[in-house]
């Protein structure tokens, strides 16, 4: 999986004000190179705040709002903090680019969405091989 050419970006993750890691992905930028924009740009904070929230279009100090052992990490909602928002750099929502790869492995990190070409800020990061056999974008895996 994956290209030596497609970027990294990290999560430095805090519990209670402590760091206690960082998670380096790699971004499948040769296979969704959208969806993979949108989620670097997301990273970095780039792109300044969104036009309908005001908000900073980052995952900075943006909390893991659902974590389920042995299953899944989703986060990515900067705008509500609870799963219930969200943006992408493109507006509100973009369109689904493809499905290439599935969900056969943990580490993999996929767009969260509410239905086709519903895709924004939020992701789901898999800790286990046997997620969701929904319909979610994979724009990237555990480095």
């Amino acid at each position: 999986l994956g290209s030596d050419d497609n970027p990294r970006v990290f999560f430095d993750v805090d519990i209670g004000g402590e760091r206690v890691g960082r998670i380096v992905l790699e971004l499948f930028a040769d296979i969704v190179p959208k969806t993979a924009e949108n989620f670097r740009a997301l990273c970095t904070g780039e792109k300044g705040t969104g036009s309908t929230t005001g908000k900073p279009l980052h995952f900075k100090g943006c909390p893991f709002h659902r974590i389920i052992k042995k299953f899944m990490i989703q986060g990515g909602d900067f705008s509500n903090q609870n799963g219930t928002g969200g943006k992408s750099i493109y507006g509100e929502k973009f369109e689904d680019e493809n499905f290439h790869y599935k969900h056969d492995r943990e580490g993999l990190l996929s767009m969260a969405n509410a239905g086709p070409n519903s895709s924004n800020s939020s992701f789901g990061w898999e800790t286990c091989g046997i997620w969701s056999s929904h319909k979610r974008a994979r724009c990237g895996k555990d480095a």
